[in-house]
């Protein structure tokens, strides 16, 4: 039976792709959304309107409206992401969805938690507050009523070098650093397709990473050839680290500086790092494993986003 599935933040890469490949699977997808007449990439009016989608107000961080959208729409499966400004660590948010319906929830977490949960202190910023939200999904709905999806570092994020391949200087901190740029596209249909099928395995938590490690210059290196550039790569240091992710890289302060001392941490790290964490190269399998279709290079990526490199 195709289950009703609701997408929170469909206008995010991931959760438009999520939406988009749930659809696709046979499932009835709602999307909720805080502007309802925002337009959703990947998805044209005509699709929308051909494949039945519908849209429904609804925002994360109001535990009412996201039980309202749910209990109107009768859906019984849910994307969502962390929602910063929601409070209690999104634990109303959880009893919201539970209460009106929702029997399944695929959360977008983060490859950056590691170990017990419990033990990750506040200090690591992104896998403290996605630990959180992981440990309430179990307390509401229970070790079968979720799955968190931990993507590794999206290659979106390279976007941060758009300034300097237009000055033809790039400046990176920790060039030598590897990441796996991982397309929230694939994270995307991962996402979708559990949501309309439901968990494969047993799996709760589900590592996602790209299909090759780069070293940052590597990755710098791979754009410029895209898109006729030949920059040059020059080390910054931490100060200018910081003030890159805030001013370029458009990320809040606090995560910022929890970006800075994570990439200290992984300039002594060895091989098989993403960020200075250690990955199982086994995961890198888990995009086609779990979504039936083989991972975007991020070469493959530069090519169909080489338009938002240049000016």
């Amino acid at each position: 039976m195709a289950h009703t599935v609701i997408v929170f933040g469909p206008t995010g890469a991931v959760g438009s792709a999520a939406a988009r490949t749930a659809s696709a699977l046979g499932a009835k997808v709602i999307l909720a959304m805080r502007d309802t007449e925002k337009p959703i990439p990947g998805l044209s009016a005509s699709d929308e309107n051909a494949n039945a989608f519908t849209r429904v107000h609804a925002d994360l961080t109001k535990s009412d409206s996201v039980h309202h959208a749910v209990l109107t729409t009768q859906a019984t499966h849910a994307f969502i992401y962390l929602a910063f400004a929601a409070a209690d660590n999104m634990k109303a948010t959880l009893h919201a969805l539970k209460s009106a319906g929702i029997e399944l929830v695929v959360f977008l977490s983060s490859f950056t938690i590691r170990g017990d949960l419990a033990a990750i202190q506040p200090s690591e910023m992104i896998p403290y507050a996605h630990a959180q939200v992981e440990m309430n999904l179990l307390e509401v709905l229970g070790e079968k009523g979720f799955v968190a999806v931990r993507p590794g570092a999206f290659a979106s994020n390279t976007l941060q070098y758009k300034r300097g391949l237009e000055q033809g200087v790039v400046k990176v901190f920790g060039p030598e650093m590897t990441i796996d740029c991982i397309v929230p596209e694939d994270v995307g249909r991962v996402c979708g397709t559990i949501l309309a099928n439901g968990p494969p395995d047993d799996q709760r938590a589900i590592y996602l990473y790209g299909p090759e490690l780069l070293s940052q210059r590597e990755a710098v290196k791979i754009i410029g050839t895209t898109v006729g550039r030949d920059p040059k790569v020059e080390e910054c240091d931490a100060q200018g680290a910081y003030k890159m992710f805030v001013e370029e890289g458009g990320f809040p302060a606090p995560i910022a500086e929890y970006m800075v001392r994570q990439t200290q941490k992984a300039f002594a790290r060895g091989e098989d790092q993403v960020l200075g964490h250690t990955i199982d190269r086994e995961d890198q399998g888990n995009i086609e494993k779990y979504s039936g279709k083989k991972s975007t290079t991020f070469k493959e990526w530069v090519e169909q986003a080489k338009g938002m490199f240049v000016s």
